[in-house]
C-alpha cells in the first residue's frame, strides 16, 4: 500500500510556492495548491495547514481559507473541523462513482461529437490527441488526457453536458493520478494516443476513453 506523506511546501518533494501575485488572491492561491496536488508533489492524504501555506505564498490566512473552499468545492481536498485540511483521498466508491459518471458523460459526449462537431472541432481534438506523443511521464499523459477530454466536450456543443464535464474535471483528474499511482503504466500510456485519435478518425470513439490503469 502506497505511504502518503504530509506536503510541505519547502521540501524536495512539494517544491516551493511562487509567491501569489495581489490581485484574485484566492483564485491565485487556488491555482498553486491545485498545481501541487496534480503534479504530485502534494499527495492524496497531505497535511495542508493555513499557516504554512499562507507563509510559502506571502499572503494572509484569508485567501488560503477561501482557496482551500473552493478546492473543497472542486473535490480535491477535505477540510474536517478540528483536523484541518488535506489532499482528498478516494475509497473505492468514490472511484466507482466518478468513474461511472465520467462514462456515461463520455458516451453522450461521442455521440455529439460525432454528430456535430465541425472540421475546426476534430482538428482541435486531433492536436491535443498528438500531442500525447510527446507526454513524457505518466503525470503529464495525465493532464493531456484531461486537454483532449476538454477539446471532445467543447466540441460536442452541449452546455449542459460542458458543465457536468467542468463539475467533475478536477475529481477525474484526481482519480487518474490515484490510478497510476504505484503502477506499471507504460504499456496502456504508449497506447492512450492511438486510442485517442481514433475518436477523430472515427474508428474507435469508445476505447478512446478508457481509463488509465
Amino acid at each position: 500500500m502506497t505511504n502518503w506523506w504530509p506536503c510541505r511546501f519547502q521540501s524536495p518533494r512539494c517544491p516551493r510556492c511562487v509567491s501569489a501575485r495581489r490581485r484574485g488572491l484566492a483564485d491565485e492561491v487556488a491555482d498553486r495548491i491545485r498545481e501541487a496536488i496534480f503534479s504530485g508533489a502534494c499527495f492524496p492524504g497531505a497535511q495542508l495547514r493555513e499557516v504554512e501555506l499562507s507563509g510559502e505564498m506571502d499572503v494572509s490566512r484569508g485567501p488560503v481559507r477561501e482557496a482551500l473552499r473552493l478546492l473543497e468545492r472542486e473535490g480535491l481536498v477535505h477540510c474536517a473541523w478540528h483536523r484541518g485540511t488535506t489532499v482528498a483521498t478516494m475509497s473505492a466508491e468514490d472511484v466507482d462513482e466518478i468513474d461511472g459518471l465520467r462514462g456515461a458523460l463520455d458516451d453522450l459526449a461521442v455521440r455529439q461529437v460525432i454528430a456535430r462537431a465541425s472540421e475546426d472541432d476534430l482538428a482541435s481534438i486531433a492536436k491535443t490527441a498528438d500531442m500525447m506523443d510527446r507526454g513524457a511521464d505518466a503525470h503529464e499523459m495525465v493532464r493531456l488526457d484531461i486537454a483532449f477530454h476538454d477539446a471532445v466536450f467543447a466540441a460536442a456543443r452541449h452546455r449542459r453536458l460542458a458543465d457536468a464535464w467542468d463539475g467533475i474535471r478536477c475529481q477525474v483528474h484526481l482519480f487518474l493520478l490515484t490510478r497510476i499511482g504505484g503502477r506499471s503504466t507504460t504499456g496502456h500510456l504508449n497506447c492512450v494516443p492511438r486510442e485517442h485519435r481514433g475518436l477523430v478518425a472515427g474508428r474507435a470513439p469508445v476505447a478512446c476513453f478508457r481509463p488509465i490503469s
